[in-house]
């Protein structure tokens, strides 16, 4: 699998000088599997930048098709979906499985963005592409690949998290994750066990969490709880806070690295363009 972050940002885009290092877009992630197929993680703001990319393969033909996972429905999760030009050529197929019992319910939220007061596409059916709108199962195939899903807390809502499994290796996206403050839960560790890539919400220091609890986001340190728990191979801490400088998230990486290291997990951080192979 060759993974690829696109948007890395929490809640709010944050372009600007102080956030060029890491990227100030909101979460987006691609995971291009063994056999070359697409699965999209998020549709935040990144997804502008993926669907730029993409128009120079079979996509920018109308001839693309890809597996959506949508862990929640929070603005910087979907907000990408109208400006993501793949989905305004006829011929490109997605699939989008997200969270609800109810594939309904989910279309009529991502529709809500359309709404003519918000966004001048007015509604999904004014999209090209073929936009399928599943509720994700426990458990599922697409693209060739195993994905299993988790869902949790996240403030007031939940979200989910996702475990991609090929070839006897795994990559778990696990953002906007909330935690009770005795830490990562058991039913968490046994979905993250063993990955060999941990993604993992890190959005806050823990000192800012300590007033901002509700909000439903992880700490660095929850991250390496959950990491060292887990027996992870590799975290890659994301969803930064918008406010935080590239400083201070070379701060948190360097504390991830210092948790983690005498227990044999490497820390890569989630910067826009870079990639990682497993």
């Amino acid at each position: 699998m060759r993974i690829k972050f696109w948007g890395v940002r929490g809640s709010i885009p944050a372009p600007g000088p102080e956030t060029n290092r890491y990227g100030g877009n909101t979460s987006c992630v691609s995971v291009h599997t063994a056999a070359g197929n697409l699965i999209i993680i998020d549709m935040g703001t990144g997804l502008m930048h993926l669907g730029n990319a993409l128009l120079r393969t079979e996509f920018g033909k109308g001839a693309g098709r890809a597996t959506i996972l949508l862990s929640h429905t929070h603005w910087d999760h979907i907000q990408g979906l109208g400006f993501f030009p793949p989905v305004f050529i006829g011929g490109n197929q997605f699939t989008v499985w997200g969270p609800g019992s109810s594939p309904d319910v989910l279309e009529q939220i991502l529709e809500g963005q359309m709404d003519p007061n918000f966004s001048p596409l007015q509604t999904l059916k004014n999209l090209s592409a073929k936009v399928d709108v599943r509720a994700a199962l426990p458990a599922f195939e697409a693209e060739g690949v195993r994905i299993t899903t988790r869902e949790h807390a996240h403030g007031h809502t939940r979200a989910l998290s996702f475990r991609v499994e090929e070839a006897g290796r795994s990559f778990v996206y696990a953002s906007d994750v909330g935690y009770p403050e005795s830490g990562p839960e058991p039913a968490a560790i046994a979905h993250y066990a063993n990955a060999d890539v941990l993604l993992h919400d890190s959005t806050y220091k823990p000192e800012d969490q300590a007033t901002r609890r509700n909000r439903g986001f992880s700490s660095y340190e929850e991250a390496c709880a959950a990491a060292i728990a887990a027996k992870a191979k590799r975290l890659v801490p994301f969803h930064y806070d918008q406010d935080y400088s590239d400083d201070a998230v070379d701060g948190i990486v360097a504390a991830c690295t210092a948790l983690l290291a005498p227990h044999g997990i490497a820390v890569t951080p989630a910067r826009e363009g870079d990639e990682l192979e497993i």
